[in-house]
């Protein structure tokens, strides 16, 4: 994991949660951790991390995560056990 990758963590575990993550940052600290994410319909996007699925809705036509999202994100990556 990367300066950059850090640092998106360490806002997705920010409380309150932030509104300014912007979707493709997220998606490559999942990359970074040794998850894989491929394209559902829409804006769906599939994730596995640690044999732990998940789906998400890439952002749009904005590109930054709104606040629920980065909790469901939290919540998926200590799923995941990345995060206690």
């Amino acid at each position: 994991m990367n300066k950059k990758q850090r640092k998106t963590l360490n806002k997705i575990l920010e409380k309150p949660e932030r509104s300014d993550i912007p979707w493709s940052n997220i998606e490559l600290l999942i990359i970074a951790l040794g998850g894989e994410i491929s394209e559902g319909r829409g804006s769906r996007v599939r994730v596995i991390l640690n044999n732990v699925k998940a789906v998400f809705h890439r952002p749009h036509p904005e590109q930054v995560t709104e606040k629920g999202a980065v909790k469901s994100v939290r919540r998926f990556l200590k799923e995941a056990g990345v995060i206690s």
